[in-house]
């Protein structure tokens, strides 16, 4: 089932708008991924550069093109500086399936952003692509994202105990499982 994104689907809400990454997106880019406090629960190496950075939104980019995954960067309606990002970091069109992932500068936690970006990705998925299901990937310990997620009505499906190496240690992670149903029913549009 393909899907397309040309032209980028543009988001908003409120007070977002979720946009395509682009090159000016650089500087906010390598700030998030160069942060280790925001990098903890995210198994990815550290930017080292700004160069780093502009690759990983051409990388982003070129996956959308490849509908490999999409992601938006998220900035404000009267600021367009990203605050960070969300978006379905891999799909899987043959199962209906997406995986959705986020980060936020810190500055922004506990501002009902996340919630608000991820209630605009979730129909999106539900309601365009025509998902049957969204699953997401936590580390234990990050609760706040365990929050958020249930919130939404994701259901804990595994918790995988030292299933993956990085930077020289196990770590573990908890599957969530987003069904189209659930949703459509704690949101009454069914």
């Amino acid at each position: 089932m393909p899907y397309s994104f040309d032209p980028f689907p543009v988001l908003t809400t409120d007070r977002l708008v979720l946009r395509q990454l682009t090159p000016a997106d650089t500087e906010d880019m390598f700030s998030l991924r160069s942060n280790p406090e925001l990098m903890k629960y995210i198994p990815r190496p550290l930017a080292q550069s700004s160069n780093d950075a502009l690759v990983l939104i051409e990388q982003m980019n070129q996956r959308t093109q490849e509908q490999k995954s999409i992601i938006w960067g998220i900035s404000l309606r009267e600021d367009p500086a990203l605050l960070g990002f969300i978006g379905f970091v891999n799909l899987y069109p043959e199962h209906f399936r997406a995986e959705v992932g986020y980060m936020l500068h810190g500055n922004f936690h506990r501002k009902g952003i996340i919630r608000e970006a991820l209630n605009q990705v979730i129909r999106y998925g539900f309601e365009t692509m025509h998902l049957h299901t969204i699953e997401a990937i936590t580390d234990p310990e990050n609760i706040a994202s365990a929050a958020v997620l249930t919130q939404y009505g994701f259901q804990q499906e595994g918790y995988f105990r030292e299933n993956r190496f990085f930077n020289g240690k196990f770590i573990s992670q908890i599957n969530w499982t987003l069904f189209r149903s659930a949703f459509l029913k704690t949101t009454n549009q069914e």
